[in-house]
């Protein structure tokens, strides 16, 4: 497995497409022509020039860089805006889900027209990307990140941004991370509740040269297992846009100073802010636990994809179905579903099929995968599957 350095760009990465493995669909169509001849860097950067930290120097690293998102939702839209408009060169964007109403209210790089399509997130990110940066190459890949295309997703990017919303996910890509030696950026928002953190890992071992950054605790040395029993979402505890974008400000922040070859200014806690109550707290995570699982004793029990379970979606009563891993026709499954009955609202285009059958929808990938919403009832779920899509 081929490994990127951490914090030095000397050269743009090529644009990498990734292709179509099992369980992702990427968008590489280029971005719209300008209207009018292009905007030059030193007008579009210069006041991000004018500032010390940065400089023609860091933006030059920037434009260099290439960084994956994974999960483009509130934190992800406002990161992906963030690191594009300060001129990072490429973007890797990664999510399942598609637009809804109730996102508009946070999900800052989407609009009514998105939702009332159900356009996938990660192309509705790409296309607005490209009509305020059109620099900046952006791959939307449409897919659930799992152990199976972890490594083809993310082996080009040189540090790894999580907008998540579930542990599963983030163990995963601490496990990938640890294994790869690549540095990622925790990030949560709940309610008027935001945290972050800085994940570090071990360098890979390089002859005669020192390694770049000392390392930091990794999320299996804070957490060593993740949460049990109900855990507060969206739906249940609410949250303010505002929560979000100082999580997504914080993390942006701390990945220009990685980008810009300046590891040494990075925070070295787990820090939370709760905007309601004026409450701050941090965490040391300034050196690897030596008896953790993952950094110390390097078992990635995540990445092997052991005990993987179905995922139930973070607040939104429904069940992702990922493991049928086949090409669906939609021309041929429309077609299928058509003469039912009791389904209605059955539409596609080239990126999901949808449709609703009594309390619960369905949304169709053309890997196979499934969101089916109106139910938490992983076997109900199943059997819905099997019985419309199929098994």
């Amino acid at each position: 497995m081929s490994k990127h350095p951490a914090t030095t760009f000397e050269e743009r990465p090529p644009s990498i497409h990734i292709g179509t493995p099992a369980d992702a669909q990427s968008s590489e169509t280029p971005p719209p022509n300008p209207t009018g001849p292009a905007i030059p860097d030193s007008d579009r950067y210069s006041r991000q020039i004018l500032f010390p930290g940065i400089g023609a120097t860091g933006q030059h690293l920037l434009a260099s860089a290439h960084v994956a998102i994974i999960g483009v939702g509130a934190t992800g839209a406002a990161t992906a805006s963030l690191l594009a408009r300060a001129g990072v060169g490429t973007l890797t964007l990664i999510d399942r889900d598609f637009v809804e109403p109730s996102n508009l209210q946070r999900q800052i790089l989407f609009d009514e027209a998105d939702a009332r399509e159900s356009l996938p997130k990660a192309e509705a990110a790409r296309r607005k990307i490209a009509l305020f940066n059109s620099a900046v190459s952006v791959h939307a890949h449409i897919a659930d990140l799992v152990p199976a295309n972890i490594h083809e997703l993310l082996a080009p990017a040189h540090l790894i941004l999580d907008a998540t919303d579930n542990f599963e996910t983030r163990y995963l890509l601490n496990d990938y991370c640890v294994q790869q030696s690549k540095p990622w950026i925790y990030a949560a928002a709940i309610g008027a509740y935001a945290a972050t953190m800085n994940i570090l890992p071990l360098p890979e071992e390089q002859a005669h040269e020192p390694a770049p950054y000392p390392p930091t605790a990794c999320l299996a040395c804070i957490f060593p297992k993740p949460p049990t029993g109900p855990v507060e979402t969206c739906d249940t505890a609410g949250i303010l846009s505002t929560a979000v974008n100082l999580a997504a400000s914080i993390q942006t922040t701390e990945a220009l100073k990685l980008l810009t070859n300046q590891p040494n200014l990075m925070r070295r806690t787990l820090i939370s802010h709760n905007l309601w109550s004026n409450e701050q707290s941090e965490i040391t995570t300034a050196k690897p636990n030596p008896a953790c699982t993952v950094c110390g004793q390097r078992i990635f029990t995540h990445l092997a994809g052991v005990g993987r379970p179905h995922i139930t979606l973070c607040g939104r009563n429904s069940v992702q179905i990922h493991e049928h891993h086949r090409p669906v026709d939609f021309t041929a499954m429309r077609n299928r579903l058509a003469p039912h009955a009791d389904i209605h609202d059955l539409r596609f285009n080239e990126l999901l099929l949808r449709f609703k059958r009594g309390p619960h929808t369905f949304t169709l990938f053309p890997d196979g995968r499934a969101l089916i919403q109106g139910t938490t009832d992983i076997t109900l779920a199943r059997s819905l599957y099997a019985r419309f899509i199929g098994s």
